[in-house]
């Protein structure tokens, strides 16, 4: 099995030949597999965000956020664990795997949460939206890369793609968007995912000649990391409340509660974090921002499919805005797409 984890003009392949993509210089436009990569991701999001939503009031939401990737780190432990073996490897890379490991599991997620608790889907949604716009300024200043007009272009139909969804292409629906101290949060929370995407790409010099660790072992390492900072989250979350802590009153509420950690452990941890970091690889921070715009369409599709709920109008309308500004933002010059894509 040849591994992801390679360096500029290196090959990543999947087991059995199934992936084969070349980071580099002629790294140009969007594949198939890539495509599918990135938009696994929002696919799970959509869900998370609906069952988040379902879990307020039964448990607290930074304990939830532990207890969700503490379950993640268990249910991948039997195939990675040996990577624990590797001490001098882990030793050297500790302080890396710690900071992506609190960006992108312990910091991310239980800010999501809690922005949750006061804010509604329809802003959480919206705030999301501007992922592009952070990923874009997140390069521009801590990794030095150039934003291309494609790019910007493909931001603002991106972005317009989604306020259509969530205003239901009403304007009246759109002015009525409050602010309220959730969405703070969920702005904190897009500018933490935002520098762990660029951190996945641009490593520091420490994590030159790593060892060939899969990317269910790398995972796995980000799950063991961020679960430190989760813990430790929830332990102050819990001294704040104390005794005013929100849990489960009765059987059909822990049966909520269960089957929404099942379902967040397995879709919006592994699958996505999977899907993501393979699809950050192949294409870029940038470009794979676009993509979380899809959550609002793909929340549409979970409504259908679950509840029965019939698409509307601006739905597809929506998905055409979002996939012209992928398209437009993907279709970049080759020797500025390299640049991007190699870590």
């Amino acid at each position: 099995m040849r591994h992801w984890m390679s360096g500029q003009g290196h090959p990543i392949q999947w087991p059995n030949g199934g992936l084969h993509l070349t980071l580099g210089p002629a790294l140009k436009h969007l594949d198939a597999r890539a495509l599918f990569f990135l938009t696994l991701p929002p696919l799970m999001w959509a869900g998370n965000a609906v069952v988040g939503r379902l879990m307020v009031g039964h448990m607290p939401p930074v304990f939830t956020n532990a207890l969700r990737w503490m379950l993640v780190a268990v249910l991948l432990a039997p195939w990675a664990w040996q990577v624990l073996r590797q001490r001098q490897a882990l030793a050297r890379r500790a302080w890396y795997l710690a900071i992506i490991g609190a960006l992108g599991v312990g910091n991310y997620n239980a800010l999501q949460y809690l922005a949750l608790q006061t804010s509604s889907p329809l802003n959480v949604t919206l705030i999301g939206a501007s992922m592009p716009m952070w990923m874009m300024l997140v390069g521009v200043v801590g990794f030095g890369q150039r934003v291309t007009g494609r790019q910007l272009g493909g931001a603002v139909l991106s972005c317009m793609g989604v306020v259509l969804v969530m205003s239901q292409g009403s304007l009246s629906q759109l002015l009525h968007v409050r602010l309220v101290p959730g969405d703070l949060l969920m702005l904190l929370a897009a500018l933490s995912w935002s520098v762990y995407s660029w951190l996945l790409v641009r490593k520091p010099a420490s994590m030159d000649g790593e060892p060939s660790w899969n990317w269910l072992e790398f995972l796995w390492l980000q799950v063991l990391f961020g679960v430190v900072w989760a813990t430790a989250c929830a332990g102050v979350e819990a001294a704040i409340i104390g005794a005013d802590r929100a849990w489960p009153v009765d059987a059909q509420a822990w049966g909520i509660v269960a089957a929404g950690l099942v379902f967040i452990a397995i879709g919006p941890s592994i699958l996505a974090y999977w899907g993501w970091g393979q699809g950050v690889r192949a294409v870029g921070p940038t470009v794979a921002a676009f993509f979380s715009n899809l959550t609002p369409v793909f929340a549409a599709v979970w409504a259908w499919a679950l509840l029965g709920t019939a698409p509307q109008w601006y739905h597809p309308c929506a998905l055409v805005l979002i996939g012209a500004g992928i398209a437009l933002s993907s279709g970049r010059p080759a020797k500025a797409a390299g640049s991007e894509a190699s870590a």
